[in-house]
């Protein structure tokens, strides 16, 4: 018997990912497009439940992301080289989970390949957020969800 080859996130770097590849890590929890807020004296980092307006809150991807930093001026662009300056990434994240060394999740979309798979686990807010238009910024506090110390 012939053994498949391991997949490209076990043989290829980060850093050497084709854009394809990198893009393909994304498991759309979303968690990423979630509100945060960061205490200045600890730098604790607070994710809320409240959504950028481009999050499609229904799958958890962004609804346009192709010009999402357009739109949204200050949108992060993850890569290889700033990963390690979100490190407010949640712990389930796939870039963050390979940057650290570690397996991607079993229900991740490139291991089990389901992209609900993430839903179902109760890892993304899908069904769950609220749209930046119906909280106004100084309420922003009364809507966290979890913390990244």
């Amino acid at each position: 018997m012939s053994r498949s080859p391991a997949p490209f996130w076990k043989t290829t770097p980060l850093a050497r990912m084709n854009r394809a590849e990198w893009e393909s890590l994304c498991d759309g929890c979303g968690l990423c497009c979630l509100q945060k807020l960061e205490d200045e004296h600890t730098g604790r980092i607070y994710y809320t439940n409240v959504a950028c307006r481009l999050l499609d809150r229904q799958s958890g991807r962004c609804s346009d992301y192709a010009h999402r930093r357009l739109r949204v001026p200050d949108c992060i662009e993850l890569t290889p080289q700033t990963i390690v300056d979100y490190r407010w990434l949640p712990e389930t994240c796939s870039y963050r989970l390979l940057a650290e060394g570690e397996e991607l999740p079993a229900w991740h979309h490139l291991v089990c390949g389901d992209r609900d798979a993430v839903h179902r686990a109760g890892v993304s807010r899908v069904g769950r957020m609220l749209g930046e238009d119906e909280v106004r910024d100084e309420h922003l506090e009364d809507y966290i969800i979890f913390r990244i110390d």
